[in-house]
């Protein structure tokens, strides 16, 4: 039998949010309402928004928190099952693949900033170190770019044979160094600046220019060459 208490056609329009979506569009709704799209139902005690805004609050409404955050995590609230849990990680991993894919438009590097807004969804919120190259055409289009490292920047695991075997596959006339810093960190340690002055001087004699190597964090990023220091 129906619990009529919280049956949806008894519920305020503001805890409708499927019928508001249909209603209005998906822009009007909060954050809460499209994640309570997503976990369908809440409890006898709780509405799907309710709950919701609770995670979120756990969360400091910040969807970047929230997308770090695994299905073990999220099943430690009461009300959210492995089921829901999933489809939560699983849309944030939507997200966060969108916004990476609308950064390969930016295929033409005219500053760090187009750098970083490139890279920022691909290693930006990794707990570990990354290390990739771009690699440029002569109109400095973005031809290619890949993961060299994971897991720290020494010079054991930055081989510049198999970086510079890659450019010249794709008949690339320079590169951009990038990695991130998990830290927050925008500072460039010695160990990255050794590095790129190796890597520089190993592109001369294949006349591939290193033009940049950008240290990227969650919200910032480092430029060697805007600072002078490449």
């Amino acid at each position: 039998m129906e619990n009529t208490n919280f049956a949806i056609k008894y519920w305020a329009e503001d805890d409708k949010p499927r019928e508001k979506l249909m209603l209005k569009g998906k822009s009007v709704l909060s954050d809460a309402e499209l994640i309570a799209i997503l976990i369908g139902s809440g409890s006898r005690n709780e509405s799907a928004v309710e709950l919701s805004k609770r995670i979120l609050i756990s969360v400091d409404n910040n969807l970047n928190a929230l997308g770090k955050l695994s299905v073990k995590q999220l099943t430690n609230f009461k009300g959210i099952g492995e089921a829901k849990a999933i489809s939560i990680v699983a849309a944030t991993e939507l997200g966060r693949r969108r916004k990476s894919e609308e950064s390969l438009e930016l295929t033409k590097i005219t500053s760090s900033k187009a750098v970083f807004e490139i890279m920022q969804p691909i290693i930006g919120e990794l707990l570990h170190e990354e290390f990739w190259v771009l690699y440029l055409n002569n109109s400095n289009k973005v031809v290619y770019k890949t993961q060299i490292s994971k897991g720290g920047i020494t010079g054991t695991v930055v081989d510049t044979r198999i970086i510079y075997k890659i450019a010249l596959e794709y008949n690339a006339t320079s590169v951009i160094l990038s990695h991130n810093h998990p830290s927050g960190s925008l500072i460039a340690s010695e160990a990255d600046i050794q590095i790129t002055k190796k890597l520089k001087e190993a592109g001369k004699h294949l006349d591939i220019s290193v033009l940049d190597h950008v240290i990227v964090t969650e919200t910032n990023y480092f430029s060697f060459a805007d600072e002078g220091i490449l």
